[in-house]
């Protein structure tokens, strides 16, 4: 008899799971009717996913209250959340890296707020590679209200809705729209490299597929992990400072510029905004942890001797590149303790503040700007990249460049202020 009870109940839920996935199917056959004729390319991408194969329907993203065109603004535009409901551990990973921490640290950027609406929260700006920062409940509700609803979630960053493509995910283009330009021209960099050029011809076939070339997803998603970070951070800044006398008082100059120490060299509450968005390491541990990631990626391909000198080299590229920076920034900070030009009342310090950006009042501070954000990037990302011509003339030239410029400018302007 027991044998008989246990046939009925494994008949029952089977019933069950049929009567649920012809459910499932016929809700997706519905939506799928409509939306071939009002977002057909959304339909054919659904329908080359891996979620299609699997029966995962609309309303497992978008939920069931929207059912003809009256109500479209009933159907849930999908979040962070949303995709972790089944990929739990890929969400867990990416909670824990820089990824996530990019929409606080746009909006932690003092600049940011100055910048027209569609730039940041319109997402044609910052805010179109940002907006994979993870928001809170709060926040997306405020973008709902200025009519914003699409680009909320992370993961369609990369994995492309609505094909969600592990595959494209990690192919480097992937990471190609956010990652080039101004500030980080990473792409730039990576694909004009050795690294780069041997993997693009993989990609086109000139190479054998099974040619050793690393892509970004290599050296910084290792083994799939979501969680992506490095070991100098976005701004190549890091505590504890150094024990070289010389650096540790041009990191200092430079912590001053970026608003997280004093004039004496203690804390502001900025410092607890970068703690925040995680843009920078704040204890040894914390850097050799990222550190010894990367060099264990390396070691994959290269000897240790061998990868560990060429990180070192790109150390040492950020310690030459803060002397130079620290130089320009004492340069104009001089200029205001002497009045020959005014401080503005924004700034805390009596330094220029590095995260003004375009912002910056004066040529020259304007200068000092692009030799930050822009030059001094181009130095160390350069490097670490294996880019010998964004190292030396994209990056070292045109700093050196940058303080001959505001050197210049500030003997200028004195005798003028006489």
């Amino acid at each position: 008899m027991e044998w008989r009870k246990n046939m009925v109940l494994r008949i029952c839920k089977m019933l069950v799971a049929f009567s649920l996935l012809f459910a499932v199917n016929a809700f997706a056959k519905s939506c799928v009717e409509c939306h071939k004729e009002v977002t057909p390319g959304a339909v054919t991408d659904w329908e080359n996913s891996k979620h299609s194969g699997n029966d995962v329907g609309c309303d497992a993203c978008h939920g069931d209250e929207h059912n003809n065109a009256d109500d479209a603004l009933k159907a849930k535009i999908p979040t962070l959340d949303t995709c972790g409901e089944c990929h739990e551990d890929r969400v867990k990973q990416f909670s824990r890296g820089k990824h996530a921490m990019a929409w606080a640290a746009m909006k932690a950027m003092p600049t940011t707020h100055k910048l027209p609406t569609e730039l940041i929260d319109g997402m044609k700006g910052c805010g179109g590679c940002h907006k994979m920062g993870v928001k809170s409940a709060d926040e997306i509700k405020e973008l709902n209200k200025k009519g914003v609803r699409y680009g909320l979630a992370s993961c369609d960053a990369c994995h492309t809705r609505h094909t969600f493509s592990v595959k494209e995910a990690k192919e480097p283009q992937a990471c190609q729209t956010c990652h080039m330009g101004f500030d980080h021209p990473q792409w730039e960099m990576w694909s004009s490299s050795k690294h780069g050029v041997r993997y693009l011809l993989k990609q086109n076939g000139t190479l054998p597929e099974n040619t050793v070339a690393p892509t970004c997803q290599d050296c910084h998603m290792p083994n799939g992990d979501h969680e992506v970070r490095t070991a100098w951070g976005f701004l190549a800044v890091r505590l504890p400072l150094s024990d070289d006398p010389e650096w540790k008082a041009d990191q200092i100059t430079i912590l001053q510029a970026l608003g997280v120490l004093d004039m004496e060299g203690k804390p502001t509450g900025r410092l607890d905004v970068v703690k925040a968005a995680d843009v920078a390491r704040l204890t040894k541990e914390a850097f050799d942890k990222e550190r010894n990631k990367m060099l264990d990626v390396c070691y994959g391909c290269h000897s240790k001797s061998f990868a560990k000198g060429e990180l070192d080299k790109g150390d040492e590229m950020i310690r030459k590149g803060d002397h130079l920076l620290a130089e320009a920034i004492r340069t104009i900070g001089a200029l205001y303790k002497d009045g020959v030009i005014e401080k503005p009342e924004s700034y805390a310090l009596a330094y220029p503040d590095l995260l003004a950006f375009q912002d910056a009042p004066t040529h020259i501070e304007q200068i000092l700007f692009e030799m930050h954000l822009k030059h001094r990037m181009r130095l160390f990302q350069g490097t670490f990249h294996a880019n010998p011509d964004y190292a030396l003339w994209y990056g070292w030239s045109e700093m050196v460049r940058d303080l001959t410029k505001i050197k210049e400018l500030a003997k200028e302007m004195r005798a003028s202020h006489k």
